[in-house]
């Protein structure tokens, strides 16, 4: 059951209506047997090992809370431990077996590791995520072990949230689930418009910038760099409208039912450096990985040496998390040699920056950080897009091979590179005004707080609601032919 589906919205309305009919005693049940059921639309038997999870965690919360045998750190241990061998199992093991071959192949071995014919179950990385932050939660003592099995279990099941985030922490969300949430039209204001704005993200533009970027990066090598860098930049909005348009339509959902989610994303590509990037982008999970493993292994607390070892560790985990390719690994470790580069210079800029006695805070000066971490960022995205590290090697080659040619070639390649990215020229024209558009919302969105501006005004609100339900209803992905795109982070 995809968000971007009539019957998602038909679900949704039908557990808001009997969410504030039901006694409050009776709500959570609801919300626990409805977030089962949006589940196993996927697939029924999967949602067992969500369960399993969930039993897992619970019961070695209470343990640790209990102190058992004392034994606080084993019952730790066997949480950590059971749930990541099944994430590994499910995620991991045939890109494991896959390397062994290889590997053994290269040594002269011969050894060949089976493979199994597994399907990856949908969210199991955020669902695990959040169960296991509980228990640490529990450890540490932030928070009190829940000993009412239903309530945590709508904790780790919660539909709005459950198959691509964001992470929820338990200090956020199992208060919440205690408290007696009355029907309010400025609840159901509140979620509608993050609602609305999440489909136009993904129905109007990722899933029509999806149509480029496939064309492309499917067959990197018959195509030019100029169209290489439009369908790369035309990935860096599509992943951004994409992933963020579940996090708006899951806190939108959220909040008409009484309940606040973290914020996932802050505009992202304003972002001054790569690690401003990572404190806006997909927030939950770096600051998960921030709380559970960077700050374990020391921090910034111990030398330069070892915090750029630790950031390595934890970016390259990171990737990893995202998905079983050596892609998507090198993805990571890239943004980890970033921030490593930036702490390895930043002595020498600070000289610089003091000889030449310039503004830190110039406009200029923050417009060409913008405009570089962007650029950086892209080209990480092509290691997460592609399909390979042969061809995102291709990707690179062609682009860096134009790039160096430019003074000879002109910006004439890139001016007319949009007619091999599989799109009309109105298409390329409607996607380049609403993405524009879109990061000019975003900014309001984030900085002027423009959700609670329209809220207050009724008329201006219905006009915003008016120009969404028809952008998607005259350009957005949908209808008989249509190849439906699910949400990117749904694989992971």
């Amino acid at each position: 059951m995809n968000f971007n589906s009539l019957q998602y919205i038909l679900f949704l309305a039908l557990n808001v209506l009997l969410y504030y009919i039901l006694p409050p005693k009776c709500r959570n049940y609801l919300l626990l047997l409805s977030s089962y059921y949006f589940y196993m639309c996927w697939n029924p038997k999967y949602a067992l090992l969500m369960l399993l999870s969930t039993v897992i965690t619970y019961a070695c919360g209470l343990l640790v809370s209990g102190k058992a045998l004392g034994k606080r750190r084993l019952w730790l241990a066997l949480s950590f431990v059971s749930n990541l061998s099944i994430l590994f199992f499910f995620k991991y093991y045939n890109f494991a077996s896959s390397l062994f071959t290889r590997l053994s192949g290269m040594l002269g071995l011969g050894i060949s590791a089976p493979l199994l014919d597994v399907l990856l179950p949908v969210g199991i990385s955020f669902y695990t995520f959040q169960a296991l932050g509980y228990t640490m939660d529990v450890y540490r003592g932030d928070v009190p072990a829940e000993r009412n099995f239903a309530d945590y279990a709508l904790f780790v099941s919660f539909f709005p949230q459950l198959v691509a985030g964001p992470i929820e922490r338990s200090g956020n969300i199992l208060h919440q689930l205690k408290e007696v949430h009355n029907f309010s039209f400025e609840n159901i204001r509140a979620g509608v418009l993050p609602v609305l704005w999440g489909l136009f993200k993904k129905m109007v533009l990722a899933d029509n910038l999806a149509v480029a970027v496939n064309t492309v990066y499917n067959s990197p090598g018959e195509h030019t760099g100029p169209q290489l860098i439009l369908a790369t930049g035309a990935f860096a909005i599509q992943i951004f409208c994409d992933f963020s348009a579940y996090s708006d339509i899951a806190r939108g959902s959220a909040k008409m039912l009484g309940f606040e989610l973290m914020e996932n994303f802050r505009c992202p590509y304003l972002a001054t450096s790569i690690q401003d990037f990572w404190r806006r982008w997909h927030i939950s999970l770096s600051s998960w990985f921030k709380d559970y493993l960077y700050f374990p292994l020391g921090g910034s607390r111990c030398g330069r040496w070892r915090r750029i070892l630790n950031l390595l560790i934890v970016f390259g985990v990171s990737g990893l998390w995202h998905g079983a390719a050596l892609t998507f690994i090198a993805w990571g470790l890239l943004n980890g040699l970033y921030q490593a580069v930036s702490i390895l210079l930043r002595p020498l800029r600070d000289r610089m920056f003091k000889l030449l006695h310039m503004p830190q805070k110039a406009w200029w000066l923050t417009a060409l950080r913008v405009v570089i971490t962007f650029s950086l960022t892209c080209l990480a995205w092509v290691l997460f897009r592609a399909n390979s590290l042969t061809d995102a090697m291709a990707v690179y080659s062609s682009i860096f091979g134009w790039i160096a040619r430019l003074p000879e070639l002109g910006l004439s390649g890139l001016l007319s590179a949009g007619g091999g990215l599989g799109l009309g020229l109105r298409a390329l024209c409607m996607l380049e005004v609403f993405s524009v558009g879109m990061l000019f919302a975003d900014w309001f969105i984030c900085e002027k707080s423009l959700w609670e501006r329209l809220n207050r005004g009724v008329a201006l609100r219905y006009c915003v609601y008016f120009f969404l339900i028809c952008a998607i209803i005259i350009f957005g992905s949908y209808g008989s032919g249509y190849d439906p795109q699910d949400f990117v982070y749904f694989q992971f």
